[in-house]
């Protein structure tokens, strides 16, 4: 388990493994800087204790360069992240050495029918659709459908017309529990509405 000493990198590195000893896997810990540019030293020694899975908490430059160096050195373990490596950019930075890469992240958006007019007119203006951007999209059509069905910029009014029925967006229907959870996410094979706390 890695992080690059962000808050986002040890979140997820926490969350990851917090459930990998849930299901009593062994790991172990180390961060590193999240500028750092040489990996091989790390690398190596990773080798060394014949680590099987590497998951990284950071962002998708250093873990681009992390898996290229591991693929130079012909490490034998497998890589995986989380959205960071939603992005052409660690392809540019992997090459081929990213094809084994493992990352989670919902289903591709743009792949959705309802999502294809808003990907198409991204892309006409120069801009990408990948990563975050079409969930952006939805979270502002959600938002203007709830104030266009409360008639009112009230932010109570609008939660309770978020609530009230599902939304249509360029990711599909969404629909949020009184918690304003969206209830169509699922986490470790539960609806999140659904799951324990």
């Amino acid at each position: 388990m890695l992080d690059d000493k962000s808050t986002a990198g040890q979140g997820i590195a926490g969350v990851v493994e917090a459930q990998l000893h849930r299901f009593g896997q062994q790991v172990t810990r180390q961060s590193y800087v999240a500028v750092e540019k040489d990996f091989r030293a790390l690398v190596s020694r990773m080798r060394k204790d014949q680590v099987r899975v590497a998951y990284i908490g950071g962002y998708h430059t250093e873990i681009g360069l992390f898996v290229r160096q591991a693929s130079e050195a012909k490490a034998n373990f497998i890589v995986m992240a989380n959205d960071p490596l939603m992005t052409s950019e660690f392809w540019a930075i992997t090459g081929r050495a990213g094809n084994d890469t493992l990352f989670t992240f919902r289903a591709d958006p743009a792949a959705n029918a309802s999502a294809a007019g808003a990907a198409t007119a991204f892309k006409a203006s120069d801009l990408s659709a990948e990563g975050y951007t079409l969930y952006a999209y939805a979270a502002v059509q959600a938002w203007a459908e709830a104030v266009n069905r409360s008639a009112s910029f009230d932010a109570t009014q609008v939660a309770t017309a978020l609530r009230l029925r599902p939304i249509d967006t360029v990711i599909g229907p969404v629909r949020f529990d009184k918690k304003g959870r969206q209830l169509s996410i699922w986490i470790f094979g539960l609806p999140l509405a659904q799951r324990p706390r």
